[in-house]
């Protein structure tokens, strides 16, 4: 327990005291920081902006054959369109175009009868939609100048028009398209980590080996305790890590709260539940462990520092997979179809699509305890099946990692510890 308690802490603070482990943490604050700040800077910006002086709205102009017409469109496309100054115009498309051109004015409406008018525009962009709007505010005025004609009044009318359907939607299970940013973004999170430290690990461990330095510490210390320290080490800093990051996304956001208005995504990442968060804390650790452990392992095994990439790259292709089938079951909106049921109970996957089916399903609590059993299994299988890998692969130099010679050393240390 002691040489697991030396190991752990050298551990650690090789990892708070590396630059490249502190210089990652700091940027992802400051850019979390300055994400959460982005509105108060903003309405600042635009305060001092609209102090100088009023901004002149964009001139769009409405023309019909007769008076009337053009100024009932006038009065309705000044509160479809709140951004512009809309004015009549006279008659002539000769003169509305020519304002167009010279720039007088952005755009121009020829009404030519109730239902059809002509739209003026010098550069017609991808993303204009005021057709659009013009088209839903004319057959408005239309319905309403017809129901006029026919006896009703404008005031019975226009309540006809502008009537509203009311309705109440009452979830009896999650909410997926409340509970789906906050699900991504930690999906994403222990993709990520999984990924980042995953490789430390196995660098590390390579490190040492091509260093003789493991030599020395094999001697001194169980290979568990030094697998297990490794392991715990890296997961105790990416949680460190994850939680720097979303702690000053929490406190900056509610620093700002007032800022962000009625932002419903900003509002679902912020109002996770106790609940989930505890099963994404178990799962990031157990599913973490699995994948620490294998990439330890390999690394243990790789000749040379040169090889690492290409040592870990099936297993690395693996999470990749497990992470690939989970975010197209989200989008797919099929969390709940065979393949992530079965993911939900395999070790390589489970940290994840259990996860994800929790967050955005409603899944049995027996299920829940059978992936999570499977998980601690295959914890401790794996990572005792890992120091013993790591104790053999650690003395094998210059040879690509095959199974005869590792199983050889590993007979041959089995005899030597008997004696």
């Amino acid at each position: 327990m002691r040489q697991f308690g030396t190991i752990l802490k050298f551990e650690l603070k090789y990892y708070f005291k590396n630059k490249a482990f502190v210089g990652i943490t700091v940027f992802l604050i400051v850019a979390i920081a300055a994400v959460m700040f982005f509105p108060r800077i903003a309405a600042a910006v635009q305060t001092d902006s609209g102090s100088t002086g009023t901004q002149e709205k964009t001139v769009m102009l409405v023309a019909a054959k007769d008076d009337a017409t053009a100024a009932s469109v006038q009065a309705a496309f000044a509160a479809a369109f709140a951004d512009y100054d809309v004015q009549t115009a006279t008659a002539d498309t000769q003169a509305l175009k020519s304002a167009v051109t010279s720039g007088d004015a952005e755009c121009a409406f020829y009404i030519e009868s109730p239902m059809q008018y002509t739209y003026y525009v010098n550069n017609l962009s991808m993303y204009d939609a005021k057709t659009a709007t013009a088209d839903s505010v004319l057959q408005n005025l239309y319905r309403l100048q017809a129901m006029q004609t026919g006896g009703l009044s404008a005031d019975a009318a226009q309540q006809i028009l502008t009537a509203e359907i009311t309705h109440t939607t009452e979830s009896l299970g999650k909410d997926q398209t409340q509970n789906f940013f906050y699900t991504y973004i930690m999906i994403f999170a222990l993709y990520m980590l999984i990924m980042m430290y995953g490789q430390m690990v196995a660098t590390n461990v390579a490190t040492e080996k091509s260093s003789r330095a493991m030599e020395l510490l094999i001697t001194s210390a169980k290979p568990t305790s030094m697998m297990f320290g490794k392991v715990i080490a890296s997961c105790m800093a990416g949680l460190f890590q994850l939680a720097a990051v979303f702690g000053c996304a929490f406190v900056c956001y509610n620093a700002n709260k007032a800022y962000w208005g009625g932002d419903s995504v900003a509002q679902s990442l912020f109002a996770i539940p106790g609940d989930l968060l505890a099963y994404m804390l178990i799962f990031f650790v157990l599913g973490f462990f699995i994948y620490a452990f294998l990439y330890g392992a390999i690394g243990s095994t790789a000749s040379k520092l040169e090889d690492i990439n290409t040592s870990v790259m099936p297993l690395t292709l693996l999470f990749v997979a497990a992470f690939v089938v989970v975010i197209t079951a989200m989008f797919g909106d099929s969390v709940d179809s065979t393949l992530m049921k079965v993911c939900s109970f395999v070790p390589f996957t489970s940290p994840i699509a259990m996860f994800t089916r929790i967050a955005m399903s409603t899944v049995p609590v027996y299920e829940i305890w059978i992936s999570i059993a499977i998980l601690v299994a295959s914890v401790i299988g794996i990572g005792v099946l890992s120091a013993k890998i790591y104790r053999v692969g650690v003395l094998l130099y210059g040879t690509p990692p095959k199974i005869s010679p590792i199983k050889s050393i590993a007979v041959w240390n089995g005899k030597f510890s008997k004696r």
